[in-house]
């Protein structure tokens, strides 16, 4: 079972990218194969589909996105291709939240999930995403008040602004959006 591959993309298809390492290429399914670009480096999180006639990797952008995956794919009636173009259009917190309360009309936005599996969903995962996912967010939140706390921003400022950022992007993007926040 592999963890991750560091290696550089070097081919980019309509569902998957070609990450090169040592010479092999390794073709990767990932839910939006436009956030790499062609020649650049990047570490891909893997999860490896052995099947009887396939044997597949999907690939995430970090830990939480593979972590969310796997409980995705533990549900009954939703697969590896089903559960990948989750990712494309919703961030692991807009995920995890449309479970929590329970919104099947935004489960059911995403290809091939109905009624019956975006209930599914919700059934089996209600309530066993939250905590991991509060303590990603939390981490992250204070990663990001520390990093304004070293700009000079006072802490009343910093949590007016910190409670609009989605949490879920990298913390670069995060202090970006918060920069122009302050700007407003």
């Amino acid at each position: 079972m592999y963890d991750y591959i560091i290696g550089i993309v070097s081919d980019i298809n309509f569902n998957s990218i070609v990450v090169e390492v040592n010479n092999i290429g390794y073709l990767v399914y990932v839910s939006n194969p436009f956030f790499y670009q062609e020649g650049n480096e990047y570490k891909v999180y893997l999860y490896q589909q052995i099947k009887e006639d396939d044997n597949s990797l999907f690939g995430f952008k970090n830990k939480e996105e593979k972590e969310l995956f796997l409980q995705l794919i533990a549900v009954k009636g939703l697969g590896c291709k089903m559960a990948l173009p989750m990712f494309a259009t919703g961030s692991t917190t807009q995920i995890i939240d449309a479970i929590e309360k329970e919104n099947i009309s935004y489960l059911k936005k995403f290809p091939k999930i109905g009624d019956k599996l975006a209930r599914q969903i919700i059934l089996d995962l209600k309530g066993k995403l939250a905590s991991s996912d509060n303590n990603i967010n939390n981490d992250s939140q204070d990663e990001l008040i520390e990093v304004l706390k070293g700009l000079g921003y006072k802490e009343k400022e910093i949590k007016n602004v910190v409670c609009k950022i989605d949490s879920s992007l990298a913390i670069e993007k995060q202090v970006k959006e918060a920069l122009k926040l302050f700007l407003k």
